[in-house]
């Protein structure tokens, strides 16, 4: 099974994208992980290590990381 998080800081844009993610990706086939990090802090610096520079974003198992939206930098979301 491929494992996908998706990132995001609970902003409407975020929380926008999260549900219309959800919606397109089949939760059967895909381990969907979902990281609040306005609500998950400690969850930063795991975002940072994958190449998150801003949210909402998606890495992929491949390691890949789509930024969807350039709405807050994680530094932004740290204060």
């Amino acid at each position: 099974m491929k494992k996908v998080t998706f990132y995001h800081a609970g902003c409407p844009v975020c929380v926008s994208a999260e549900q219309e993610f959800l919606n397109l990706v089949d939760t059967t086939s895909v381990d969907v992980n979902i990281v609040h990090l306005g609500e998950q802090k400690d969850k930063i610096s795991t975002a940072e290590r994958a190449g998150v520079q801003s949210v909402p974003a998606l890495v992929l198992d491949n390691g890949h990381v789509l930024h969807i939206n350039h709405g807050a930098t994680l530094e932004e979301v740290r204060s």
